[in-house]
């Protein structure tokens, strides 16, 4: 059977960013740098790779750079045009979104990851949509979204972004209860939020990607609070193993979890070292950092 294409994603960037005050203080955290681009454009253009066309984001009180950030800069293009940076340019340009193509709903209360999708309800509609959360950053040959994308053209269902973590630490996740393991795809038989350390079912932990049905919306309209008080979109996902498939996708990359100050320098490190303008000065600097260290020691 022939799956309906995914065409609407969804963004949750109502959190406050505590973790990184007090740059929070002014900012949004998905506006804060990883190199020279924003978390938020790593997000996008692993949607637009991936075909979205709808662009859904579930906001709060002080996100307006944020909103700010996607609108044209007609001053700022005029003088980059005058000045004959045409690099400048283009890369202004794939900040842009088109007229209509993106939406944004408040989520007035932090009450967690479901009730966040739970508000973009209306926009969704009775379609697939994915969601992508931009603290979870995926270097990849072929980005997350659209390895899953592909897969599920050919399962249905609702699929989940899937790695492997230490079992110490499969308590700060979501985890996979594994029916069937296909390699790559595998079948959930439970999904459980946060399990109590020793409790989880395996080490195979959901990330932040994920392609699901509109019946995940009608399990979220029970607002029903699972681990920590919050609406758990994990716990609405889960009701849907057994009514329909639900998978986990081991995608290929690395992922970077920008929401930890820890993970937001690994990821810097690695994506400076990437870029063949900062690789042999930035690489030498770490070079000469390392060296300093084992001399100190």
């Amino acid at each position: 059977m022939k799956q309906k294409k995914v065409l609407k994603a969804v963004f949750p960037v109502a959190g406050m960013g505590t973790r990184f005050l007090p740059a929070t203080k002014s900012i949004p955290k998905e506006i804060m740098t990883l190199v020279d681009r924003p978390l938020i454009q790593y997000a996008i253009d692993e949607a637009r790779a991936a075909g979205i066309k709808e662009f859904i984001f579930v906001t709060s009180r002080g996100k307006s750079a944020l909103e700010d950030y996607f609108d044209h800069s007609p001053e700022l293009e005029s003088t980059l045009r005058k000045a004959g940076k045409t690099d400048l340019l283009e890369t202004l340009r794939e900040t842009n979104m088109d007229s209509g193509a993106i939406a944004y709903v408040r989520q007035n209360r932090p009450m967690g990851l479901g009730h966040a999708v739970w508000c973009a309800r209306r926009l969704i509609g009775n379609e697939p949509f994915a969601v992508l959360l931009p603290d979870d950053v995926i270097a990849a040959e072929k980005p997350c979204l659209q390895q899953m994308v592909e897969a599920y053209a050919e399962t249905g269902g609702n699929m989940v972004a899937a790695m492997e973590v230490p079992i110490a630490r499969a308590s700060s996740y979501g985890v996979l209860d594994i029916g069937s393991d296909m390699g790559s795809i595998v079948e959930a038989k439970g999904m459980v939020e946060k399990p109590p350390v020793g409790t989880a079912p395996s080490n195979l932990a959901v990330i932040g990607r994920y392609i699901l049905s509109p019946k995940v919306l009608t399990n979220l309209n029970r607002l029903k609070q699972g681990a920590g008080g919050e609406i758990q979109l994990t716990d609405a996902i889960a009701e849907e193993i057994g009514k329909g498939k639900v998978y986990g996708y081991r995608f290929r990359g690395q992922r970077y979890d920008c929401g930890s100050k820890a993970g937001f320098l690994q990821a810097t490190v690695a994506f400076g070292l990437a870029r063949p303008d900062l690789r042999d000065e930035f690489g030498a600097f770490l070079h000469e950092m390392g060296a300093a260290q084992k001399a100190a020691q």
